[in-house]
């Protein structure tokens, strides 16, 4: 059983990155550029007018973290007491 559980493992990650793989990246990009990119008599690049709509991190309408950012802290902890959970289990054997 004991030779099995690092191919379980193996397998179990793979599974994972595979998974995440087909995540769809939150990149805050715009759909329609302003400017046009024929570069031929376009004359400098304007700044965009205040009319454009400001660019929004996962289309929730602002620049709030915070979501993110408690997200992220949650499952470093609990990956962390994985690890912490695991390491004594390994020693106790």
């Amino acid at each position: 059983m004991s030779a099995r559980r690092p191919l379980l493992t193996a397998i179990g990650a793979g599974t994972l990155l595979t998974a995440l793989w087909f995540v769809p990246s939150a990149n805050a990009t715009q759909e329609h550029p302003t400017h046009s990119a024929s570069g031929a008599g376009d004359g400098p690049a304007t700044a965009p007018q205040a009319s454009t709509p400001q660019l929004a991190l996962a289309d929730t309408g602002g620049v709030d973290t915070t979501p993110y950012l408690l997200g992220g802290t949650l499952f470093l902890g609990i990956g962390a007491g994985f690890v912490t959970f695991s390491a004594r289990r390994s020693r106790a054997a």
